[in-house]
């Protein structure tokens, strides 16, 4: 669902990155940088040492702290926002709306949220808009790009 924007050379951001492996995807698929952000600690070290393994540190920023904190740190646009927050918890929206206050997405590039089946996002929010909704059992994949925006 993502190769259109994961073109060589795009930069991506894994938002409540966990282990970091989709940050590490996008790495293997020619991401010139990838942003790697949590909260927890734990996460944190598991990332940096999966960076480690894989030789990817000279491509990676890892970012500690909330994810609206550290969207705001971003110094370049991403290509690719990766949000897989917490199904419990209400990120989502929030993390779009920082993503738009920031202006931290390049034009053509794209939002991928993944959350629980059971919970429909909005069809547009913050001048975003889907243009692709999948669901997989109890996940759902929804990707959201610039309003008005020529998408790949």
């Amino acid at each position: 669902m993502l190769l259109p924007w994961m073109d060589g050379g795009f930069v991506f951001v894994d938002l409540f990155a966990g282990s970091g492996s989709m940050g590490l995807e996008a790495l293997s698929r020619g991401a010139k940088k990838a942003y790697f952000s949590d909260l927890s600690r734990e996460s944190l070290s598991l990332v940096r040492e999966n960076l480690r393994i894989c030789g990817a540190e000279d491509r990676a920023v890892v970012l500690s702290g909330d994810f609206r904190q550290n969207i705001k740190r971003l110094p370049e646009k991403a290509d690719v926002f990766f949000l897989d927050p917490p199904y419990a918890a209400e990120y989502i929206l929030p993390a779009l709306q920082t993503i738009d206050e920031c202006g931290a997405l390049a034009g053509d590039g794209c939002v991928v949220c993944e959350h629980s089946s059971k919970d429909a996002l909005p069809e547009s929010f913050c001048g975003f808009t889907a243009i692709r909704d999948r669901r997989y059992g109890a996940a759902a994949i929804t990707i959201y790009a610039r309003t008005g925006e020529e998408q790949p």
